[in-house]
């Protein structure tokens, strides 16, 4: 598929450091209520809602995977990086938990660092995927009186490049192939399999936001980046696993009021609805996740099998990317394409799609709560390093 010709290419710059920017999540059962009163800040919910839907960490010690993920993703970044002889530390900082990202912001500025570009784990288009996190650095160089002293730029958002979507596809592969042999053991070879590419499920407002933006030249499918990046990739995986092979595209994780429209179907609504027109196997692929972290463990492994076990239907999840050596591997080019030593100018994609911007156009995936400061968006002064400010 040809990839989209339209998006503008920063120039390279020389960078002190890497930021991996991430979620974050409790690490233990005292965390579980301050992490969740961080996560809904601003929208006045009571403790005691917070504590009925806490339970899927509750029921995991307190405990969320992504922050030993991160530990492991970071660790692997500086082995690749090492391997390569590319000289810039990886910083870690969290939008909700401990390792906080103004703290980081503040320890690099007094470590002499001064340009960070940022790596976040969220491939995707939408406002919590992206544009949360260029405001929550625009807010933090606000905050910490850094603004004009550090700058953060951020590398393009991932989803179609081949180190996020090659792991898909030998995960999907490998999970399909052991459905069709389960069925097989169960004297069932020819019984109907589908392919359920899971992703977050969001406000269908803040859908429509996605990738809208000042002269973005586009239409997207069922009017929204997010769902189209989705669609494309899952397009993309199938055409090199299985063609004629059913597959549809759900979503899980909703949270919220129930009169707020959210994207549908539901997986655990899709599943039923499979099995009621005959379906004997499915492959659940988690293609909105770059690790294992709770949305995964709970919503998938958990709820999504259990509602496979109670309609007999034969299951299995592929993994995420997570320290995957060609999701690492990407996400070091992902980085080179940005900097001036070991610069990488190929920007491949595996959809259509892409590559995607490096800067944001004006308004992309609107803040329906309101305007905040923002880095990397065209016209934004948020993150410049004013001239003078070096250490």
């Amino acid at each position: 598929m040809t990839a989209f010709s339209g998006a503008p290419v920063s120039e390279p710059q020389h960078y002190d450091a890497i930021l991996l920017a991430s979620f974050g999540g409790p690490e233990g059962q005292d965390d579980v209520l301050p992490f969740l009163r961080n996560v809904t800040r601003g929208r006045g919910i009571p403790d005691e809602r917070l504590e009925e839907v806490s339970h899927h960490y509750r029921a995991n010690g307190g405990i969320s995977p992504i922050n030993a993920q991160n530990r492991a993703l970071k660790a692997a970044l500086e082995a690749e990086l090492a391997a390569r002889n590319i000289e810039l530390p990886v910083l870690w900082g969290n939008r909700n938990w401990d390792p906080y990202i103004p703290a980081v912001l503040q320890d690099a500025y007094d470590a002499g660092q001064r340009r960070l570009l940022m790596l976040t784990t969220s491939a995707y288009s939408c406002y919590s995927s992206c544009r949360q996190y260029r405001e929550d650095i625009g807010m933090a160089l606000t905050e910490t009186g850094l603004d004009g002293k550090l700058a953060v730029d951020k590398v393009r958002q991932y989803f179609d490049h081949p180190g996020f979507v090659e792991p898909f596809i030998e995960g999907t592969a490998a999970s399909l192939a052991k459905v069709r042999a389960d069925l097989a053991a169960a004297g069932t070879p020819d019984a109907p399999v589908h392919v359920l590419f899971a992703t977050h499920s969001i406000p269908t407002r803040d859908a429509e936001a996605a990738g809208n933006s000042v002269n973005e030249p586009r239409e997207f499918a069922e009017g929204s980046a997010y769902v189209a990046q989705h669609l494309a990739n899952a397009e993309a995986i199938m055409a090199r696993v299985d063609a004629a092979q059913d597959w549809s595209l759900v979503y899980q994780s909703r949270s919220g009021a129930p009169h707020v429209p959210w994207l549908e179907p539901d997986i655990n609504d899709a599943i039923t609805q499979l099995a009621a027109d005959g379906t004997k196997g499915v492959v659940v692929v988690p293609l909105g996740f770059v690790s294992d972290h709770m949305e995964v463990v709970w919503d998938l492994d958990t709820e999504a099998k259990e509602t496979c076990e109670e309609l007999g239907l034969a299951f299995d999840r592929a993994p995420t990317p997570s320290t995957h050596q060609k999701f690492v591997t990407g996400l070091v080019d992902l980085i080179c394409e940005r900097t001036v030593e070991n610069h990488v100018a190929e920007r491949p994609a595996m959809t259509g799609l892409g590559p995607w911007y490096d800067v944001c156009n004006p308004g992309c995936c609107a803040n329906f709560r309101g305007e905040k400061p923002a880095i990397s968006e065209v016209g934004s002064p948020v993150g410049l390093v004013a001239a003078g400010s070096g250490s």
